[in-house]
């Protein structure tokens, strides 16, 4: 079924994240995407190459502090980035349903 609405089109805060994506980024080391507000329903980010979510990010080259700015979500996917938290908003909206998160 096809989602109606984009559930995490309004921004939040830092401390309250839609999602929370981490990996050891080939170039920046040890990296956490906080995901604050997606622009597409995921159906439309499947077929846009393009697809950029609004996050804050940091990793061993911002020195402890967040950077924020749109990202792409393919540069988030190709440096192996794990989803480790999701909002309920979040979950619904990816129909994570019961989705391990890792």
């Amino acid at each position: 079924m096809a989602n109606s609405k984009n559930l995490c089109g309004k921004s939040r805060k830092i401390d309250n994240p839609y999602a929370v994506y981490k990996c050891e980024h080939p170039l920046f080391g040890a990296t956490e995407y906080r995901v604050l507000k997606t622009y597409q329903k995921p159906e439309l980010e499947g077929k846009n190459a393009y697809a950029r979510w609004f996050v804050a990010a940091k990793s061993d080259c911002t020195f402890g502090s967040w950077d924020m700015g749109d990202t792409y979500i393919a540069e988030i996917k190709r440096a192996g980035a794990r989803l480790v938290e999701a909002s309920p908003e979040f979950t619904e909206n990816y129909n994570l349903g019961e989705a391990r998160l890792g």
